[in-house]
Formats: C-alpha cells, sequence, structure tokens
C-alpha cells in the first residue's frame, strides 16, 4: 500500500486509506466498482449517464454504501450528493478524479499480487501470514510521514499508527459527534436538566457588579452565563468516575486491564468500550461503559474527560453558544466557547471548572503536547498554539504526520462541510480564523492560575499520568489589576467543597485547585471520603495554614 499511497499526500488519501481498512474480499470488491465508475468518466467524459449513480441501484446500496470509506471516495474524486443521486458535475476536476483512481487501482493491484504470490509459493507460513494481513487495517503511506523531525524514540511503526488513529480520529468526530450535538430533540433534553434561569440570574447580578467597577469592561452576560454554566456542571450535574461501587455488595471496585464485551444496547449509544471494575469483596465483575454519545451522557452523568468534554459541549449549543469539541492527543478532552463580546474562542474545561486558562495543561499539568483539534458544527481547528508557549518544543513532537497533509486533510473536510453554508457564514469564519491565527502567533505568558496541576480524577491516577503539576511550585504572586487598583480592593475567596477559589475583585475569575493560589503552605493537603461525602482540609492544628502577602504599595 504504501508504494499506491506514496503518490500522494492530497487529502484524498483519508478517504482511501478508510477504504482499506476494510477485510481483503469486501476492499476488493468495493474497489472494483469505484474503478468502473471512474474509468467511465475517463473513458467518456461527456456521456451524461456516466456522471450519475442512482443511491437506490442494487449494486451501489449493497456494496457501497455500507463499506467504510468507499462513499468518501467517490465524494473526493469530486461527487455531490442529490436527492437520489451521486452527480459528477461538469465543473468538476478530472484530474483530481484521477488521482483518487490511481490511488485505489494502486492498492487493489498490490493486494491481487499479494494473494497470486502466496497461491504460487504454497508456503502455509506465507499463507497464513497474508491472512493475517488482510484482516488488519492498511496503514497509512511513508509519504504522509515528517521524517525531517522523526525522534529516534519513535519508531515508524509506531508514527504509522498515530497517523492512522488522528486521521480516522479527524473523520469520526467531524462527520459523527458533533453533528450530534445540532439535533433539536437532544438539545432540548439538556436544557430540560439546566436549571437556565436561574444561571441566567447569577449571571446578571454578576455582569452589574463587574460594571459598576469597571464600566469599560468588553464582557457582556453571556460570558458570565458561560461561566455559571461550568461552575453548575462541575459541582451540581457531572461527577467524576475512578472506580464504580460494586453493583452486588456496594463495596470499592479496581479497574482491570482487560476489557468487558459491549452489549447491543451499548453499540446504540456509541461505546467504544467497557472497564471491567472488580471487586475483591465478592469477586463480582461491573461494567462500566465508555459512553460516546451525549444524549446517554445526560442520563448517566458521569465519566472521565472525554465524557465531561461531550456532554458539556452539548449543554453549550444546547444553552445557544457557539461551542467547539476539543481533542488533546495526549489523552484530553475540553470545549471551547465563542465570546461574542471579546471576538474570541475561550477554553473551558469542565473538569476543572476553569475558563481561558489555555497554557494550564503544559505550565500547570506538565503535558507534553503535540496535536490538538476543535471541532464544530461548521470546521475543524488545528488550535494547538492556542495551549502552548513552546512552539518549537511541540513543533519537534508533531511527527507522525506531515504539517502539509494535516492542513490539507482539515481544509478538505471544510470546504466539504462549509459548501451549504450562506458567504456572510463563510465570511464570518474567514474573519474568526484570521483572528485565531494572530493569537496563534503571539507571544503567551503564563497567568496566576495556569500554574496549578490537576484537580480532577484520583490522587494515584493523576500522580500515574504525570498530571500533578510541578513538585516545587511558585511562590504565587497576585499582580492587582486596574479595576482592583482603583477600588483598592483584593477579595479572594477558597470554597473547600469546589475547591477553587473565586477572585471577586476582578470580576469573579475562578481559579482551580487550592494549591494554585497559595504564596507558602506546610503539612496540609485536602482529602475528599468518597464514602461518606465530606471533604475535609488536614493541618497540624486543623487550620489553614497559608501565608498570603498583598503589597499594597503597588497600587
Amino acid at each position: 500500500m504504501a508504494a499506491a499511497l506514496g503518490q500522494s499526500s492530497s487529502p484524498g488519501f483519508l478517504a482511501v486509506s478508510e477504504l482499506c481498512q476494510n477485510g481483503r474480499e469486501t476492499f476488493l470488491e468495493a474497489s472494483r466498482l469505484l474503478l468502473i465508475y471512474a474509468d467511465n468518466i475517463l473513458r467518456n467524459p461527456y456521456e451524461e449517464k456516466y456522471r450519475s449513480i442512482k443511491i437506490g441501484n442494487p449494486a451501489f446500496s449493497t456494496r457501497l454504501l455500507p463499506v467504510r470509506g468507499a462513499v468518501e471516495c467517490l465524494f473526493e474524486m469530486g461527487f455531490q450528493e442529490g436527492d437520489t443521486h451521486l452527480v459528477f458535475p461538469k465543473e468538476a476536476s478530472i484530474e483530481q478524479l484521477r488521482k483518487i483512481r490511481d490511488l485505489i487501482a494502486g492498492e487493489r493491484n498490490s493486494r491481487l499480487n499479494e494473494s497470486n504470490q502466496t497461491h504460487r509459493t504454497g508456503s502455509s507460513e506465507t499463507v497464513a501470514s497474508t491472512q493475517t494481513a488482510a484482516h488488519q487495517p492498511s496503514r497509512p503511506a511513508d509519504s504522509v510521514l515528517a521524517p525531517a523531525r522523526q525522534q529516534p524514540e519513535t519508531s515508524p511503526v509506531q508514527s504509522l499508527e498515530v497517523a492512522a488513529k488522528i486521521l480516522k480520529m479527524l473523520q469520526t468526530k467531524f462527520k459523527h459527534l458533533v453533528l450530534m450535538y445540532e439535533d433539536p430533540s437532544i438539545q432540548q433534553k439538556a436544557l430540560a436538566s439546566i436549571p437556565l434561569q436561574q444561571l441566567k440570574g447569577k449571571a446578571q447580578k454578576k455582569l452589574a457588579q463587574a460594571t459598576r467597577l469597571d464600566k469599560d469592561a468588553r464582557v457582556n452576560e453571556d460570558d458570565f452565563l458561560l461561566l455559571e454554566l461550568l461552575d453548575w456542571f462541575k459541582n451540581d450535574f457531572f461527577h467524576w468516575v475512578n472506580n464504580v461501587p460494586c453493583s452486588r455488595c456496594g463495596g470499592q471496585t479496581e479497574p482491570k486491564s482487560d476489557y468487558l464485551l459491549p452489549t447491543d444496547d451499548d453499540q446504540r449509544w456509541n461505546v467504544s468500550r467497557v472497564e471491567n471494575h472488580y471487586c475483591k469483596q465478592c469477586q463480582h465483575c461491573n461494567r462500566f461503559p465508555r459512553y460516546n454519545h451525549p444524549e446517554k451522557l445526560l442520563e448517566t452523568r458521569c465519566g472521565r474527560c472525554g465524557e465531561w468534554a461531550n456532554c458539556f459541549t452539548l449543554c453549550c449549543r444546547a444553552v445557544g453558544f457557539e461551542a467547539r469539541y476539543v481533542w488533546d492527543y495526549t489523552d484530553h478532552a475540553w470545549t471551547e466557547v465563542y465570546s461574542s463580546s471579546q471576538k474570541r474562542w475561550l477554553h473551558c474545561d469542565p473538569c476543572e471548572n476553569v475558563c481561558d486558562k489555555p497554557l494550564l495543561y503544559e505550565t500547570g499539568w506538565g503535558k507534553q503536547l503535540s496535536y490538538i483539534i476543535a471541532f464544530s458544527k461548521d470546521e475543524v481547528v488545528d488550535v494547538t498554539w492556542r495551549y502552548s508557549c513552546k512552539h518549537e518544543e511541540v513543533l519537534s513532537r508533531r511527527t507522525a504526520l506531515s504539517e502539509a497533509t494535516l492542513r490539507e486533510t482539515i481544509n478538505a473536510l471544510n470546504k466539504r462541510r462549509q459548501q451549504s453554508l450562506s458567504e456572510n457564514r463563510k465570511r464570518e469564519l474567514l474573519e474568526r480564523t484570521i483572528v485565531e491565527l494572530v493569537e496563534f502567533i503571539s507571544p503567551k505568558t503564563p497567568k496566576p492560575g495556569e500554574y496549578g496541576g490537576r484537580t480532577s480524577g484520583s490522587m494515584a491516577w493523576r500522580i500515574a499520568r504525570g498530571e500533578i503539576g510541578p513538585e516545587k511550585r511558585k511562590e504565587v504572586v497576585f499582580i492587582p489589576s486596574e479595576k482592583e487598583k482603583t477600588s483598592k480592593l483584593f477579595h479572594l475567596i477558597y470554597n473547600i467543597v469546589e475547591d477553587s477559589y473565586t477572585r471577586i475583585s476582578n470580576n469573579n475569575e475562578k481559579i482551580g485547585g487550592w494549591e494554585t493560589a497559595v504564596w507558602k503552605a506546610e503539612s496540609i493537603w485536602r482529602k475528599v471520603e468518597t464514602d461518606w461525602k465530606m471533604i475535609k482540609i488536614f493541618a497540624p492544628i486543623q487550620i489553614f495554614l497559608v501565608q498570603r502577602k498583598l503589597c499594597w504599595k503597588q497600587f
């Protein structure tokens, strides 16, 4: 396959790569039909009948439609969807069709030659290896890798696997996940769970307070509503799962490395895997399905970061925010919400209850970032650079795909999705892209709220992931804002239950994690008693030993 796909790093590679992941017989039959469609047009470019494929045709509906990547290949060739037919328009590019056709033909010939060679040798070893290969996904071509910055510790096989994972993720998230958020019935179900009027009332009060302190503040009610929605989602609606309680005896369980088989009902809700949480007390295996369908998450209201971001993004869309689901290759997920008052996308992590702290992961958690992709109903965006102030280091880790391949793949997905948008909407998206690009290349300096380690999940889990932040923290110093200087007021409170600070004197800024705002502390820790539903702060003399210096002379 490498020889066939190595001829091009075009966006069409993604569709052909998906097609190649089918089993041998399925691929050969689907590719045969695709080549017939393509060759008919190439041989008879002016014949109208060859430019149209009836969707109800049995060959198409039974042999192509169900096959992974097959219809996508037709779209990449230039076909467009009509009411009852797929149509190859007169203005479509013959060269593009030929390019995709040649990629498919190259892989088909490779597999046929492979089969013939096996038949000739009659070697049982060769037959076994060929049968195994026929059921394994074909890997992306070497040409899509970026060898110039290849790290020595990453093998070619690992890079190919990463490339395949990223390419597959781009399609599945954009084609399926984010479109679920636009379902009116699911949005209504989400709205029924959100105390919207109560949240709006709180937002209006805080907006009035903010405008009294700073009449020139570039914020509106939606900005404060977003903060209230984050707070409600974290503290009242969703909850984190480390281990599920045993369904038989109620005792504690521990996750096992082996996964359980998903049921038919699990698959209905897009379950990718079912964790096995084993109870040592009664030897019972407890199922923890990892749901990927946001509607189901409105019912379960639990999970880890993927479930949190998935459900919170739906809630944002239900409320009326423009929202994006954000996927991080280093195993995290969150949401971005567009602020109409500030004319920019705001980072929102529902697990941590933080807003507009994009450097939190790199600076606070110590993540080695590489690929971060945002998905909305209208576009896919590589937003990696918003979340890093160390671009050169990040670039050195982006070795699985060439930058050109990633860019072209994203552009192709966006072009197809945006075909039906109005010119005004296309112009609006373009203007936002320009603003984003400027933000991406602008120098960044971590803010006080971005130095802390992760707060969601058990301590053992966070330590295992290396996300507790630096062992020796900097002494945190708050720099008074213009508003605080004018009012000569610095007001910071800590909520032990939420494990967050609220900087009341600065537009109720939220800071997650008690350590993140501490100047100096000794022999103190926070413990969550999940069995008793209690949260305690432990210290040698049972008081919160936190020293804070406020230098009013700075005012």
